[in-house]
C-alpha cells in the first residue's frame, strides 16, 4: 500500500514539473476522439485478457471517457494511456492485472505523451515499436515484460523525461514471483540519446559485466533519479568529470560492486538521497562524501566499509537517515555525529567500534531509531539516552555493555522497541523501569544476567507483541504479569530458571501466539492444550519449544498451526496420537526424543509432506519402520536410534532424496542395507552401528554416497572384507566398522580420506533446527559428541577379524583424533612414521599379533592422553619422553612379556634390547637416536618438577615418599650392606 502511495505522489509531482497538464490526466469532456485510435484501443482489449475486467468501461463511441485514456481538449487524440494494473507488492500476483501479447495496434496511438502498462504480465519481449512515440514523455514498463533484451529502439524517444523499466520485487527475493526470466541490456549506447531524461529506473534488468553502464547515462545532463538496484553491477568506474552534476537521487544498491567509494560522488552537491548499500565496497569513507551538504538519506550498509567515520561527517546538516551497518568500520564515534541535529534514523550496527557508548549521542534530540547492535561497545548505557524523547526504537544488543540498565530509559513515552539482549547487563528489574513506556510493544532482555521481580499484582502499561527474557532469571515461578499481556505474540523464556507447572491463565494468552520458547527450565506437569494463531508462516513463526523440561503424561494432539515442535528431553509417555487427517500440514520439524514414548511409529506422519527433521530417537518406540516414511520427500534428517524397532529397513526410504542425516543406531534391525539407499547422494550422515545387519559392506556406499562425512556401520553382523569403493569417500572424517565378522587387510587406499588428514571448514550437518551427533567409543569410553563433532576425526576398525600389517600410508591421516584398531590379528611392527600423527588423542592397537620394538617416535604425539599395547608380542625397551612419561598405567603394556623399562617391572639391564640398541637401530629408524636424547632432557625436567612440585604441595604423598625412603634404606641396610661388612670382616 505504501508502495502504491509513493508511487502515484511521485507519478503526480513528475507530471507537475514536467508539464504534462492536467488536461491530459484526466477524461476529456465534450471531445470526440478520433475514430481510428478507438479501433486501436478496441484491438489492444481484443488481444488482452482481462480477469478483473479492468478494461470493462471500453465500449461505446466516446473513447476519451474510458477508464484510463485521456485525450487533448483541442483535438480529440488519445495523448494518455494508463493500463497500470491497481496491486500491491503484498498481494502480487493475486492482484488485477492484463495478461496476453500487447497488440501493434498501439502503434496508431502515435500523438501519445504518456504512456503506463506496468504492473501486468504481458507476453514476450518489450515491442520495439514503442521506440516509435516520437512526442512521449512518459514511459513506464515496470514488472510487465518477464524476459527478453531491452530494444535499442527507446533510444529514439528524445523527448523522454521518465523512463521506468524495473522489476522492483528483484530486490526482496522472498517477494519475487518467479518470471521465466527477466529483460536484459545488451547495450546501453541508446540511453545517451535521452538527452531530456530526468527519471531512470532499471532495477532489476540484468546489464552485462562487459557493458558500459557508466558513461552513457553520465552524459544525461538533466536526469534527476537513477535507480539500478540489483541490476548485476560489478564496476563502477573511478573518473573525474561526469555531466550529470544535477543529479538528486541514486540507488545502486544490491549489486556486487567491487571498489573504494568514487571520489567524482562528491561533485554531485545536490544529491539528497545516496543509496550504496548491499555491495562490496571497501576502503575508508572518502571525507569529501561530507561535502554533499544537501544529502537527506545515505545509506552504505552492508558492505566492506573499513577505518572510522570521518570527523566531517558533521557538515551533513540535513542528514535525517544514516545507515552504516554491517560493515568493519571502527575506532570511535566522531564528535561531530552530535551536530547532526535533524538525523532521525542511525544505524551503526555490526561493525567494530570498541569503545565506550558515546554520550553524544545524546544531543541528536530528533532521533527516533537508533541502532547500535553487534558491536563491542562497553561501559554503562549512557543514562542521558533517557533524553530522547522522539526515540521510537533503541537495539544495543549483542555488545559488551556492563552494570546496570539505566532507570533513565524509563521516561522514554514514545518507545516500542527495546533491544538490551547480548551483553553483561546485572541487577534487578522492577516495575519501575517501565511505569511511562505505554507504547512499548517489543522488549528484548535475553543473555544478560538480569533478574526480574515484578510484584504479583503489577499490571503494566503495555501490551508487548515480543518478550524476550531468556537466559535471565525469571523464576522460580512464572511471571504472573504476562496474564496481562493479550497481543503477546513472540514469548521467549528459556534457561529462565523457572521451577513450576503452567498456570492456569496461560491459555489465555494463547490466542495470538506464534512462537513459544520455554525451554531448559523445570516446568513439570502435564502438557496444556496448544492452538497457535494462524499466521502468514513467516519463516521463524510457528514455533513451540518445550524441550529440557519435565512435563510429564500423555500428548493428547500435535498442536496445530506448528512448524516447529520440540518436546525433547522430558518425561512424555504413552503412545503417539493418531491424527485422523487433521494434523496442521505446515510441520517442519518434529522432535520428541529422550521421552517415554511406546508402541509403534504412528503411520499419520507421512501424510504430512512438509516434514523436514523427524527425531524420534531415544525413546521406547517398537514394531517396524513405516514404509510409507518415504513419502516425506522433503526429509533432510531422520533420527530413530535408540529404540527397539525391529524388521528391515524399508526399501522406499531410497526416495528420500533430499536426506541429509540418516540415523538407525541401537535397533534390531536385520537383513542387508536395501540397495535404493544408494539413491540418498545427499547424505552427509548414515549411522547403522548396533542392529543385527548381515551381509557384506554394500560397495555402492562408496560409489554413490560421496558426501559421506560420517559412516558408522559397528556392531552389526557384516561379513567380508572391506570393499575398496570405500576410498572413494574422500570427505570421510568418521569411520567405524568395529565389532563385526570383517576379514581380510586393511585397504592401503584409507590414506585417500582426506577429511582425517585435514580440517573441513563445512558445518557435518547444514540442517536448520537439527543438530547431529554421534556416539564414540574414545579413550576406551563410550562419548556423546554433538557441538563438537567437526573436529572429531576417527577411525575404529577394532573387534573384527583383519589380518596382515598396519599399512604406512595410514600415517598419513594426520588429523586423525582417534585410531582404533585393537582386538584383530595384525601382526608385523608399529609403523616407525606413527609420530606423524601429530593431532592424535587415542591410540588403540590392543589383542592383536604386533611385533618388534615400540618406535621412538611416539614421544613426539604431545597430544596423546590415552594409548593401549597391551597383548601384543612387543619386546625391547619402551621409550621414554615428553607426553609418553605421563602414561603410567602398566596395563598399557600389559602381555608384552619382552617389554622392559618404566612403567612395567621388567628392568632392562641385561636385556638384548637396550635403550641404546632402540637408539642404534638403522633398520628401524636413522633418527630414533636423536629422539631419544632429545626426549631425554625434557622428560627429566617435567618428570623432577612433578615429583618435587607434588611432595612440595601435598604433605600426604610427602610423608608417604620420605617413609618409602626410610623402608628402601631398611631393606638395603639389613639386605646388603651390613652382610658385606660382616663378610668383609669375616675375610680379615
Amino acid at each position: 500500500m505504501e508502495t502504491n502511495i509513493f508511487f502515484i505522489l511521485t507519478t503526480l509531482l513528475f507530471l507537475q514539473r514536467f508539464g504534462l497538464s492536467n488536461n491530459m490526466l484526466m477524461p476529456s469532456l465534450n471531445v470526440t476522439c478520433s475514430e481510428r485510435e478507438r479501433q486501436s484501443l478496441l484491438a489492444i482489449k481484443h488481444s488482452l485478457t482481462d480477469t478483473f475486467n479492468l478494461l470493462s468501461t471500453w465500449s461505446g463511441v466516446e473513447c476519451c471517457d474510458w477508464h484510463g485514456v485521456g485525450c487533448d481538449h483541442r483535438n480529440g487524440h488519445v495523448v494518455k494511456l494508463d493500463l497500470r494494473s491497481q496491486v500491491s507488492l503484498e498481494t502480487y500476483p493475486d492482484g488485477k492485472l492484463l495478461k496476453g501479447e500487447l497488440s501493434p495496434s498501439l502503434r496508431n496511438l502515435k500523438y501519445l505523451h504518456y504512456l503506463d502498462l506496468s504492473m501486468n504480465n504481458f507476453s514476450g519481449n518489450i515491442p520495439e515499436f514503442l521506440g516509435s512515440f516520437q512526442r512521449l514523455k512518459y514511459l513506464n514498463l515496470s514488472h510487465s515484460f518477464p524476459a527478453g533484451v531491452v530494444p535499442h529502439h527507446l533510444g529514439n524517444l528524445s523527448r523522454l523525461q521518465y523512463l521506468d523499466l524495473s522489476y522492483p520485487f528483484v530486490k526482496d527475493p522472498n517477494r519475487f514471483f518467479g518470471f521465466e526470466g527477466l529483460p536484459v541490456l545488451d547495450d546501453m549506447g541508446w540511453v545517451s540519446s535521452l538527452w531530456s531524461l530526468r527519471y531512470l529506473d532499471l532495477s532489476g534488468i540484468s546489464i552485462g559485466k562487459h557493458i558500459d553502464w557508466f558513461h552513457p547515462i553520465s552524459m544525461l545532463p538533466s536526469l534527476l533519479t537513477l535507480n539500478l538496484v540489483s541490476s548485476g553491477i560489478k564496476n563502477i568506474p573511478s573518473v573525474k568529470f561526469i555531466n550529470f552534476t544535477s543529479l538528486n537521487s541514486l540507488d545502486l544498491s544490491f549489486n556486487y560492486i567491487n571498489s573504494t567509494i568514487p571520489v567524482w560522488l562528491s561533485n554531485l552537491t545536490g544529491l539528497m538521497h545516496l543509496y550504496l548499500n548491499h555491495n562490496h565496497f571497501h576502503g575508508e569513507i572518502p571525507y569529501l562524501l561530507c561535502n554533499l551538504s544537501s544529502l537527506v538519506h545515505l545509506d552504505i550498509s552492508q558492505n566492506m566499509v573499513s577505518g572510522p567515520i570521518p570527523q566531517s561527517i558533521g557538515r551533513l546538516l540535513r542528514l535525517e537517515d544514516l545507515d552504516l551497518q554491517g560493515n568493519q568500520l571502527s575506532g570511535n564515534i566522531p564528535m561531530s555525529v552530535g551536530q547532526l541535529s535533524k538525523l532521525k534514523n542511525l544505524d551503526l550496527s555490526s561493525n567494530s567500534f570498541e569503545t565506550l557508548m558515546p554520550d553524544l549521542l545524546c544531543n541528536l534530540s530528533s532521533l527516533v531509531h537508533l541502532v547500535l547492535a553487534e558491536n563491542r561497545f562497553s561501559g554503562q548505557i549512557p543514562a542521558c539516552f533517557g533524553q530522547l524523547l522522539m526515540l521510537e526504537d533503541l537495539y544495543l544488543e549483542g555488545n559488551e555493555l556492563s552494570g546496570n540498565i539505566p532507570m533513565s530509559l524509563g521516561q522514554l513515552s514514545k518507545l516500542k522497541n527495546l533491544d538490551l539482549s547480548y551483553n553483561s547487563l546485572v541487577g534487578v528489574l522492577s516495575e519501575t523501569y517501565f511505569s511511562k513506556l505505554q507504547n512499548l510493544n517489543y522488549l528484548a532482555l535475553s543473555r544478560n544476567s538480569l533478574v526480574l521481580n515484578f510484584s504479583s499484582l503489577w499490571i503494566p502499561p503495555f501490551q508487548l507483541q515480543t518478550f524476550d527474557a531468556s537466559f535471565c532469571n525469571n523464576g522460580p515461578h512464572f511471571p504472573n504479569w504476562l496474564q496481562t499481556q493479550t497481543h503477546l505474540q513472540r514469548l521467549y523464556l528459556s534457561n529462565s530458571s523457572i521451577i513450576d507447572t503452567i498456570p492456569e491463565w496461560f491459555e489465555n494468552i494463547m490466542s495470538h501466539i506464534l512462537v513459544l520458547d520455554l525451554s531448559n527450565n523445570q516446568i513439570s506437569g502435564k502438557l496444556p492444550r496448544f492452538h497457535f494463531n494462524k499466521s502468514d508462516n513467516r519463516w521463524g513463526d510457528g514455533i513451540l519449544n518445550l524441550k529440557s523440561n519435565k512435563f510429564e503424561g500423555l500428548l493428547a494432539t500435535f498442536p496445530s498451526n506448528v512448524r516447529i515442535l520440540d518436546l525433547s528431553d522430558n518425561l512424555l509417555s504413552g503412545h503417539l496420537p493418531q491424527t485422523d487427517g487433521t494434523m496442521n500440514l505446515i510441520l517442519e520439524v518434529v522432535k520428541l526424543s529422550n521421552n517415554r514414548f511406546t508402541g509403534s511409529i504412528p503411520v499419520h506422519l507421512c501424510k504430512v509432506p512438509s516434514i523436514y527433521v523427524l527425531d524420534l530417537s531415544q525413546n521406547k518406540f517398537s514394531g517396524r519402520l513405516p514404509g510409507c516414511l518415504g513419502n516425506l520427500i522433503g526429509l533432510g534428517a531422520m533420527d530413530v536410534s535408540n529404540n527397539t524397532l525391529t524388521g528391515v529397513v524399508p526399501s522406499s526410504l531410497g526416495s528420500l532424496t533430499q536426506l541429509v542425516s540418516l540415523h538407525f543406531h541401537n535397533n534390531k534391525f536385520e537383513g542387508n542395507l536395501p540397495l535404493s539407499l544408494q539413491n540418498l547422494t545427499r547424505l552427509i550422515t548414515l549411522d547403522t552401528g548396533n542392529n543385527f545387519l548381515t551381509g557384506s559392506i554394500p560397495s555402492w556406499i562408496g560409489e554413490s554416497l560421496l558426501n559421506l562425512r560420517i559412516l558408522n556401520l559397528q556392531s552389526n553382523k557384516f561379513t567380508g572384507k572391506i570393499p575398496l569403493q570405500l576410498c572413494q569417500l574422500s570427505a570421510l572424517q568418521y569411520l567405524n566398522l568395529a565389532q563385526n565378522h570383517i576379514i581380510g587387510t586393511v585397504p592401503h587406499c584409507f590414506s585417500n580420506f582426506s577429511g582425517m588428514i585435514t580440517y573441513q571448514e563445512i558445518s557435518v550437518n547444514p540442517i536448520y533446527y537439527y543438530e547431529e551427533n554421534i556416539l564414540a567409543v574414545v579413550k576406551g569410553i563410550q562419548w556423546d559428541y554433538t557441538k563438537t563433532l567437526q573436529f572429531l576425526t576417527v577411525l575404529d576398525l577394532s573387534s573384527n577379524n583383519i589380518t596382515g600389517e598396519i599399512p604406512d600410508v595410514l600415517m598419513n591421516l594426520v588429523g586423525l583424533y582417534s585410531l582404533n584398531l585393537a582386538r584383530n590379528h595384525l601382526k608385523g611392527q608399529i609403523p616407525t612414521m606413527i609420530g606423524h600423527l601429530r593431532q592424535i588423542e587415542s591410540l588403540d592397537l590392543s589383542m592383536n599379533m604386533l611385533s618388534g620394538q615400540i618406535p621412538q617416535s611416539l614421544t613426539s604425539l604431545n597430544s596423546l592422553s590415552y594409548l593401549n599395547l597391551s597383548f601384543n608380542n612387543l619386546s625391547g625397551a619402551i621409550p621414554v619422553g615428553n607426553q609418553l612419561q605421563t602414561l603410567v598405567d602398566p596395563y598399557i603394556y600389559e602381555g608384552n612379556s619382552g617389554l622392559c623399562g618404566p612403567p612395567v617391572s621388567s628392568s632392562c639391564k641385561g636385556n638384548n634390547s637396550s635403550y641404546n640398541d632402540v637408539g642404534e637401530d638403522k633398520g628401524q629408524d636413522g633418527d630414533e637416536g636423536l629422539w631419544f636424547y632429545f626426549g631425554m632432557g625434557p622428560g627429566f625436567v617435567v618428570g623432577f618438577v612433578g615429583l618435587f612440585g607434588s611432595l612440595h604441595f601435598i604433605r600426604r604423598w610427602r610423608v608417604a615418599y620420605f617413609q618409602m625412603l626410610e623402608n628402601v634404606y631398611g631393606w638395603l641396610a639389613v639386605s646388603i650392606l651390613i652382610p658385606f661388612f660382616i663378610g668383609c670382616f669375616q675375610g680379615r
